[in-house]
């Protein structure tokens, strides 16, 4: 067996997915792990945005298991902190989630859980030892025992019309989550729809109640979520729409109004009417500050993007689609499942003018960082990617734009790159970079 060092990771552990709990408003994580994960997770995560929540990470009810508990079992342990919990945080939802020591000693948390049945507050479980898998995949996770541990008990009640569950951008692992999620709503009410999501500023358990009642789920992401939105039809027979490009820009928001309109059967002069109003006003900006573009010489045309599967595909569709930059390599940071590797590549074909990109699924900076340091930008490149690529992009004498986790470059509050305004926003940022280093 051969032991690899990765440098620079962009991803966490499962147990990290207690940001996906934490994103929804009044849930509460309960962790069944040591001492010191909730901390160091959530600082490899929402530390680097300084995203906290209802609850921070450092005071989330925790077993904090010892050697104790790991020698006699740490299932009391676990039943007590859950009494606990209950009893003292005012939280509508209970999500209790183990690390590696607990599931490693065989701790049964499904069989705990179950005795919190009649509570008060809902509880369910979601197994997230670290070495399951990252925590996009438990992400999923936790979504999935919201559907499969709390939804199917309710009562049944009938659909909305025009309802449309959200699905998409990441709690905390994208720091603009909140920002976009708000944009893609905006997009989709635009056109008569009523959109319903459970992440951020008052969402949490009426807007979950209602998941079962929508027409159907709109999933913005090329892999993650996925599987929830099949469950969800599975279960409760609700048709999904997965459009994978998170849309930014003019070309890409326009596609994204088109399809979601055919797919709800809304009218199609009503969506064009949206599409004519916002292209009119973002051209306009475009057109008046073109020679800007133009004339620049300290930029080249070509980028690379080291960043997660969504963000990259996103950013270079805007850049080659809606402003005619050249793809590099683009290097993908988050671990996307194998079985979605040659999907996820085709995505990278699909640009305008049959341009297209070859992509590498790789987790270590290292590595990465020596790749672009061995291509050829014809100029100063671009790079799009977290706080790990400014160093590099000084050394190149690039540009540089942080838009992924680790970030600490900047702080984000509730900005947004989806949709018209997101593009001239994310234009807005690239050329700020390259007016300083022209300055």
């Amino acid at each position: 067996m051969v032991l690899k060092i990765i440098d620079q990771p962009r991803y966490v552990c499962a147990l990290g997915a207690m940001q996906t709990v934490q994103g929804i408003c009044r849930a509460v994580p309960v962790l069944h792990a040591g001492p010191g994960c909730a901390a160091k997770l959530a600082g490899g995560i929402a530390g680097s945005n300084g995203d906290s929540g209802y609850i921070s990470p450092q005071i989330y009810p925790c077993t904090n298991i010892t050697e104790n508990e790991i020698v006699f079992g740490g299932e009391g342990r676990l039943k007590e902190t859950i009494e606990n919990a209950l009893r003292m945080i005012d939280g509508d939802l209970f999500v209790v989630l183990s690390g590696c020591t607990t599931e490693i000693v065989g701790d049964d948390i499904a069989q705990v859980v179950s005795s919190f049945e009649g509570s008060e507050k809902p509880v369910i479980y979601v197994e997230t030892a670290g070495f399951k898998g990252t925590n996009l995949q438990g992400h999923e996770w936790i979504v999935d025992a919201i559907i499969t541990q709390y939804l199917v008990k309710k009562p049944g009640k009938g659909r909305i019309k025009g309802l449309v569950n959200i699905w998409g951008p990441v709690p905390s692992f994208d720091p603009f989550w909140i920002g976009n999620i708000r944009e893609l709503e905006h997009l989709i009410r635009e056109i008569g729809l009523t959109p319903n999501t459970i992440f951020g500023e008052n969402r949490g358990i009426e807007e979950i109640d209602r998941i079962p009642q929508a027409e159907f789920n709109l999933l913005v992401s090329p892999w993650v979520g996925l599987s929830n939105v099949k469950k969800l039809e599975e279960i409760f027979g609700t048709p999904y729409l997965h459009y994978p490009v998170l849309p930014i820009g003019a070309y890409e928001s326009t596609r994204f109004l088109q399809v979601v309109g055919k797919f709800a059967g809304i009218d199609p002069s009503l969506v064009t009417a949206v599409i004519d109003r916002h292209e009119k006003e973002y051209y306009y900006y475009i057109e008046r500050t073109s020679d800007v573009f133009l004339e620049n010489r300290t930029m080249s045309r070509r980028f690379s993007t080291v960043t997660s599967t969504t963000d990259a595909l996103a950013v270079s569709r805007f850049l080659v689609n809606d402003f005619g930059l050249i793809p590099a390599t683009q290097f993908i940071t988050d671990k996307p499942p194998e079985e979605y590797h040659e999907t996820i590549r085709q995505y990278f074909r699909d640009f305008t003018y049959r341009i297209s990109t070859d992509i590498v699924f790789s987790r270590d900076g290292y590595e990465i960082h020596e790749e672009i340091r061995r291509t050829d930008y014809h100029g100063a490149p671009l790079i799009i990617g977290s706080i790990f690529e400014k160093k590099l992009a000084e050394e190149l004498q690039g540009n540089f734009l942080a838009i992924s986790v680790p970030i600490k470059e900047r702080l984000i509050l509730n900005s947004s790159y989806v949709g018209y305004q997101g593009g001239l926003r994310l234009l807005e940022d690239i050329y700020s970079y390259v007016f300083k280093q022209f300055n």
